[in-house]
């Protein structure tokens, strides 16, 4: 067993400067100001996953309403018994597995468990602290596996120390579905270009169906979905030294139908005032910080943004219903940019 961290070459640590006893991300910074100078307030929602959103997000993903997590899960087994057919079929001798966006671990035991020709596993997330504790769980099941971990914004071009091994990327939860479409194929085309030629993409991808399973799964009857978007607030507080009170605002979560998405706000209870790191910021009563899309996409309407980026689908797997999908994606040797 063996893990790296720190020194990987993978590993992409955030820009932070020591400012009155804690550090502030410059990275975060820029980019809380440029989105609260849009007319419509927003904020990338990657900033979410600091370790009390994760442990949030976790949270979220026991409860009865979201059943993205709960469906992905329950079909893992599943994927993970037919890909271990498709694989030996293919000419593959070892696989590097790259997980995205890699969070608590938990959705990747099913492969690891079934697929023996995973030899190496590589964990990118935003959230070091949460990532570095699930990574050692997962050695401690998994002995004989070499584990990387990094940090670092996985939504950007990553340059990986490829081995000889075939590179497989692992993205569940839909978290596809927080990109705005163009951005989706970006992200795809940069994880084409980080896993090489040859490569593979197993993703989840949540699809189209009925609003009120689809709001439900956004505004939970324990409240826990809206301490998770508020703590984006506190986390401003804490780290750009912000002043907002969280509770002058409130969660919301509704279906565009039009757009095909989830959209996150959180609304302004009061007409107020809001300083982040000396620059002040007008607030109306009503007014929203729009924190969050979930794009949801038909198989055929994803199968176009993933050949966008060059990719190929190979197989889907669909829950009961169709309410979820799994893909597994191929960068074909012949498919160029």
């Amino acid at each position: 067993m063996r893990i790296s961290a720190g020194n990987s070459p993978v590993c992409v640590w955030p820009n932070k400067t020591k400012k009155s006893g804690y550090f502030m991300n410059h990275g975060f910074l820029q980019d809380v100001l440029a989105g609260l100078r849009l007319p419509q307030k927003a904020l990338p929602p990657k900033y979410f996953y600091d370790a009390q959103g994760s442990e949030y997000f976790d949270k979220i993903c026991e409860l009865d309403e979201y059943y993205p997590y709960r469906t992905e899960l329950a079909l893992l087994p599943e994927v993970a018994q037919e890909l271990k057919q498709y694989v030996a079929q293919q000419p593959i001798e070892s696989i590097q597995l790259v997980e995205f966006g890699a969070g608590s671990l938990r959705k990747v035991k099913p492969l690891l468990q079934e697929l023996s020709l995973i030899k190496e596993f590589v964990a990118l997330d935003i959230s070091g602290e949460h990532l570095k504790k699930a990574s050692a769980d997962l050695a401690e099941s998994f002995p004989d596996l070499q584990i990387k971990v990094a940090q670092g914004d996985f939504t950007k071009p990553i340059e990986l120390e490829l081995s000889e091994a075939t590179s497989m990327g692992f993205f569940p939860g839909s978290t596809i579905g927080n990109f705005e479409p163009e951005e989706a194929s970006d992200f795809l085309r940069n994880a084409r270009a980080t896993l090489g030629e040859g490569s593979y993409m197993l993703l989840g991808v949540d699809t189209k169906k009925d609003q009120q399973m689809l709001e439900r799964a956004y505004n939970d009857s324990k409240d826990i979905t809206a301490r998770f978007n508020k703590n984006i607030l506190t986390r401003m507080n804490r780290e750009l030294d912000a002043n907002f009170h969280l509770d002058q605002f409130e969660h919301l979560a509704i279906y565009n139908q039009d757009l095909g998405r989830i959209e996150m706000h959180l609304r302004s209870c009061i007409q107020q005032e809001v300083q982040i790191a000396g620059e002040s910021f007008q607030f109306k009563e009503g007014e929203t910080i729009h924190t969050e899309n979930s794009y949801k996409y038909h198989p055929e309407e994803f199968d176009q943004l993933a050949s966008s980026a060059g990719w190929q689908r190979e197989k889907i797997w669909l829950a009961p219903d169709g309410i979820f999908a799994i893909m597994l994606l191929h960068n074909a040797d012949n498919v160029r940019d």
